[in-house]
């Protein structure tokens, strides 16, 4: 009896770690070089009264989807936006983590709490970890992957701040409730959003407005970024330093507040400042360290 249930025991590991290598590809696959194409419309307001934004549609544009940490049950993914022949922007990074139990939630304010969550609650599940372009939180979600009619989909809905198209030009809402939806295929993905623009105030919600996104992937030729990985070639390792500074913060802490704006500037355009001087060598590998965190600290309240 001993055996067979040690027996049973060992099928079932190997069947876990098979399907885990299974659903790596899946997200490999989320790698590459696109032609992205970003759609947004607000659908429905509760308010008869409320005034509906425009659409937005940004695309035409390359993004080179980045692995730049990779393991088995992890993997690290660098966006960069190519914007001209030369011109790269450095865009926001995911993570993806298999039964990953730590979740950062967003409570509104620019505040995430830590929680940590169940074997059970996360057992099978990817979590995706969103971050912003100066490698501060954003947002996580976590799901399975689940083939639909031949359609491999990725469903989560957390909370989130403002994104970045908004949270510079609006100020009427303060949590944007997320449920992000991934179509993923062979030849890129599908990214749709069906979000809520909340108010939040003294843990009431009410609903401003809903939007839909539609953010598309479509594969495209390496050559096409070549651009990107120049870039990524060159800024990489100082990039990799302020995460490092990240990560060491939000190790031993269970909760993270940010301030907005210092003077008027985000902290990515003090980063990116403090960046190119790095590249430049107006500051030495001795000191970029401590410059990195010395401007990370002045944004944590």
């Amino acid at each position: 009896m001993k055996r067979l249930i040690g027996i049973a025991t060992m099928v079932v590991a190997i069947s876990a770690t098979a399907q885990v290598a299974e659903e790596r590809k899946i997200v490999d696959k989320l790698c590459g070089c696109f032609e992205v194409d970003f759609k947004y419309a607000e659908t429905f307001s509760p308010n008869p009264d409320y005034k509906y934004h425009e659409r937005e549609e940004t695309g035409g544009t390359a993004e080179l989807a980045l692995p730049i940490e990779v393991s088995d049950k992890k993997i690290v993914i660098q966006h960069l936006l190519v914007v001209g022949p030369s011109t790269v922007v450095k865009h926001w990074r995911e993570e993806w983590t298999y039964e990953n139990p730590v979740i950062w939630k967003y409570k509104g304010d620019r505040t995430w709490i830590k929680e940590t969550l169940t074997a059970e609650t996360v057992k099978g599940k990817w979590t995706q970890t969103v971050w912003e372009v100066a490698d501060e939180p954003r947002y996580q979600g976590f799901s399975q992957f689940v083939n639909l009619d031949g359609k491999m989909i990725w469903q989560s809905t957390t909370d989130a701040p403002l994104p970045r198209r908004e949270y510079s030009v609006r100020s009427d809402y303060n949590i944007l409730r997320r449920t992000n939806r991934l179509n993923i295929t062979d030849s890129g993905y599908l990214h749709e959003q069906d979000n809520q623009k909340i108010i939040r105030t003294n843990g009431t919600d009410k609903l401003l407005v809903e939007e839909k996104g539609h953010n598309s992937y479509k594969r495209i030729a390496d050559k096409e970024c070549a651009a990107a990985k120049e870039y990524w070639e060159k800024n990489g390792t100082y990039w990799g330093k302020v995460r490092t500074i990240w990560a060491d913060y939000i190790s031993t802490h269970d909760r993270v507040t940010l301030k907005n704006k210092i003077d008027d500037k985000f902290l990515h355009e003090y980063l990116i400042n403090l960046g190119k001087e790095y590249l430049s060598e107006k500051i030495s590998d001795a000191d970029i360290d401590k410059k990195i965190k010395d401007e990370i600290s002045r944004f944590i309240s």
